[in-house]
């Protein structure tokens, strides 16, 4: 027998020694019980809090994330502002812009991807062009279709991740 056998065989004659089926299962109980608690404890209360800090409707343009974005809204496809949908992939790069988020007055720094490998999404098309730059800083252009370096070009749909807190 290797040593993980003994080990295991070790610690089930022991915890059979030490407590009865009742007292196991009394204990268990108790572990769920005391789990299902857990959205109670201030932490996942502010965690939930954290929500309100995204005030406004993602499958809409006027969506505070969205001031500088063009294509179709990924959260109206079947992903969300962050994530892309099902069956495509995010581009390797993207363009940047700042957002005013509207809760807490402070300005974001917004990563816009394109999602690519399906075909386009056909819904919620937004065209904003807050800091939009010329072709010659793509950086910060919203025109260019950004699936290169992806397995695929076909655009499917934009997405706007917050990447950090706009200083200054």
């Amino acid at each position: 027998m290797n040593r993980l056998d003994r080990w295991t065989e070790e610690l089930t004659r022991g915890l059979a020694a030490t407590f009865s089926r009742r007292s196991l299962l009394a204990r268990l109980g108790q572990v769920l019980v005391g789990s299902l608690a857990l959205p109670l404890l201030p932490v996942a209360r502010m965690a939930q809090a954290q929500g309100d800090l995204d005030p406004g409707d993602p499958t809409r343009c006027d969506y505070w994330r969205y001031c500088a974005i063009d294509g179709y809204l990924c959260s109206c496809c079947g992903g969300t502002p962050s994530t892309c949908p099902p069956g495509t992939v995010p581009s390797p790069t993207a363009w940047v812009g700042t957002c005013l988020n509207p809760a807490d007055g402070r300005r974001y720094i917004i990563a816009y991807r394109d999602c690519c490998g399906k075909d386009s999404c056909g819904r919620c098309a937004c065209m904003n062009l807050e800091g939009e730059m010329p072709a010659y800083r793509p950086q910060l252009n919203n025109d260019i279709v950004w699936c290169l370096g992806s397995p695929s070009l076909i655009y499917h749909c934009s997405g706007a991740a917050i990447v950090g807190v706009a200083e200054g």
